[in-house]
């Protein structure tokens, strides 16, 4: 095959984007639905059970090497501690145990800070799967928490 005929193979910019998009979308509705599921709708942390405020959370992303949509590498988290979890305010630690960065358990700020975030500070996962194999594999728990050390 020349170059020319590559170019023929690659097609529309725009449907590439397109698909691959929503293979992405499909993939994040499907891992959502078996990590919600394996949780019982429920906050693995405060154990808040409204759906539209739950999210799937990743331990290792899409992008990692070992970053699979696998429920096993995955929690079901609210929306703030989603959040806090991504922006390396939260960490959980291998044997389920969620440290809140020192910077945050200094701060003083109102009721939600408190209630939200502080109170949860090595306070064991409230919420694990029933199945042993759905629960959060221990490596990809220590592998997060190394870059939430790294990033307090």
């Amino acid at each position: 095959m020349d170059a020319e005929d590559w170019g023929e193979h690659i097609g529309d910019p725009r449907r590439v984007y397109v698909t691959v998009a929503m293979q992405r979308r499909l993939h994040q509705q499907g891992f959502r639905f078996r990590v919600l599921e394996a949780y019982r709708q429920c906050c693995a942390i405060c154990r808040l059970r409204h759906a539209e405020l739950l999210d799937a959370s990743h331990i290792l992303p899409d992008g990692h090497p070992k970053g699979e949509p696998w429920v096993s590498n995955g929690l079901a988290l609210c929306k703030l501690h989603h959040a806090a979890f991504d922006a390396y305010i939260l960490g959980v630690l291998a044997d389920l145990v969620v440290e809140i960065r020192k910077d945050i358990l200094d701060e003083k700020d109102g009721p939600l800070l408190v209630h939200g975030l502080q109170d949860c500070h090595n306070q064991r996962l409230l919420v694990l799967p029933g199945a042993p194999r759905l629960r959060p594999r221990r490596e990809f728990l220590e592998e997060r928490y190394e870059l939430f050390r790294k990033a307090g």
